[in-house]
Order: C-alpha cells, then structure tokens, then sequence
C-alpha cells in the first residue's frame, strides 16, 4: 500500500487579503494554516508534502515553516513560474498573473509518482477531510477514479463578506456530475445564496449542498489529463484573454467527466472550514484554532 503525497498550493497573490496570507499566524505559538493541514495530513496517513511556491518566497517560506517541520515529515518545494510552459508556447507580452491552480498542481507533478492529493495553502479542512482522501486514495481502486471531499456550504462561509465556491451535483451513486464555480456566495438563513449581477437577484442554496474547496484526491490516471488540459488551455483559451485566463484545478477533472474518462467520487464531510479570505477572517480562525486546542484536538505546538 502507498502512501499519498501532498501537494499545497501557495503561490497566490492573496489580493483580497491584503498580504502574504499563507503565513499569517492563527494561534500563539506562531502556527499558519498550513502547519495544522501537514499535521492532520500526516496523522491520515499522507507521507510527503510538496509546497508549491513562487521562488521569490522561498526564505520567508522556509522561515515561517519550511525549517520547522522539515525533520517531522519529507518536504518538498516546486515553483510556479509563468514560463513553465510546454514546448512550442510562450508567455504573452505583459502577462504578470499566475497561470492558475491547474497549472499550480502541474508544477508539482514531477515529484509525484502514485496517489496524491491537492488542497490550497490558506484553508483549514480539518482532520476528517484529509481522513477521507486518505482512505480514499490508499484502498484499491480504478487508476482513472479519483474524489473530491464535498464540504456542506453552510460550513465553508464567512460573516465579512462573499466567497466563491465550486457547486457541485452528483448522481446517485455519489459521483461527480457537474461542478459550477459560483462567485458571489454569502450566508442566509438554512443555508446560502448566490448572484451573479451584482445582487439584483439571489438564488437560494439550501443547507447541505455540497461544494468543493479544492480538497482533491488523484489516482496516478489523471497525471497525463493535466498535461493536454494545460495545453489545450493555452491553445484555446489563453488568445482570447492573454492576460488573465486562468487554468483552475476543477478543469482537469470535468473534461474527464465529459469525455469518460474517469470518475470523480464525492466524499462528504460534516468538517467546518475556517479560511482568511479576509482580513476580518483571521480573529474567527484564531478563535476556532483556540477551541479546537481546548477540545483536545490539537496540541499547543504541533511539532514537538
């Protein structure tokens, strides 16, 4: 049986929050986000962890957790640069934005060689959203099935504002059917609702809808699909907006829904996510992180 690697993406800009997000600490022993994802990783059974950086953060990376737990797990770093490109494309003239969460997990697959699973570097999923990946991507199983942990909506907002989150529908076998990235998300009574014109109307999401927060789960099959999707991205998309097109992570796996090649298993869990897509967000996620601790979740420093 392998054990899965980890892949974390934290190469974004982090606009909305005003700052390098992903190393914000969430409690007083100076832990970020991203310490309590690696442990509730490797207490699920995941065995490497491959951080997904620009190079320019490379030494505040390693400084804010890169040196502290390098002797607890094996830790790897991959970077996302705008010419990491297949051969025969180039970076268009003035094009300074990243090329997407995509293009993120591809950035890393080099050092992948099995299962392996995605998340993003400044969302908290808690323990039993890694358990389920886990388990997920250790039993036997189609190469060319692969899962999303499904979180309910109501868990996965916040008070200081919108968020965006991909919708998901799924038959009734739990599969995956279709994943629609909805922007504008705010809270309602049982449950939320969603506009697209700038609140002129809302649309109701009840209570238990499920929605992805980019907590993948990859099986080896995908591997080549994230290599044609990304070329066809550039071939395809990328000349009609040269300077913001975005290859995202959902794209891989919904063009292998489309055309049959593979399944997407959505895993639920009742776990509450905490992020800090806003400033205002880091007191919550400060006072959920203490809670946890009380409620003997967590120790008060993880790595010792």
């Amino acid at each position: 049986m392998r054990k899965p690697a980890l892949i974390i993406m934290a190469a974004g800009l982090g606009s909305r929050f005003g700052g390098n997000k992903q190393i914000t600490p969430v409690d007083d022993a100076g832990h970020i986000i991203i310490d309590y994802s690696i442990y509730d990783a490797l207490r699920a059974g995941f065995d490497r962890v491959i951080c997904v950086i620009k190079p320019e953060m490379e030494a505040d990376f390693r400084a804010a957790i890169g040196d502290r737990i390098a002797r607890k797990v094996d830790l790897r770093y991959a970077y996302q640069t705008l010419d990491k490109l297949p051969a025969g494309f180039t970076v268009p003239e003035g094009r300074t934005k990243p090329w997407g969460t995509a293009h993120a997990a591809l950035c890393a697959l080099d050092q992948v060689d099995g299962p392996f699973a995605v998340i993003n570097a400044d969302d908290f999923y808690g323990r039993g959203g890694f358990a389920a990946a886990a388990d997920f991507l250790m039993a036997d199983g189609d190469r060319d099935e692969h899962a999303m942990v499904g979180y309910r909506i109501e868990n996965t907002l916040t008070e200081n504002g919108s968020v965006s989150r991909g919708v998901c529908a799924t038959d009734g076998d739990g599969y995956l059917t279709a994943i629609e990235e909805i922007l504008r998300i705010e809270p309602r009574e049982g449950g939320a609702a969603w506009t697209d014109d700038d609140g002129s109307s809302w649309h109701f999401l009840p209570a238990g809808t499920p929605v992805s927060m980019n907590l993948w789960a990859f099986r080896e099959g995908i591997v080549p699909a994230f290599e044609r999707g990304f070329e066809a991205f550039l071939r395809d998309d990328v000349p009609k907006n040269p300077m913001k097109a975005e290859y995202y992570l959902p794209y891989v796996p919904k063009a292998g829904i489309a055309d049959g090649s593979c399944r997407v298993r959505v895993l639920p869990t009742a776990e509450r996510w905490y992020g800090m897509t806003y400033r205002e967000d880091v007191a919550a996620v400060r006072s959920a992180v203490r809670a946890m601790k009380d409620a003997g979740l967590y120790p008060e420093k993880l790595w010792e």
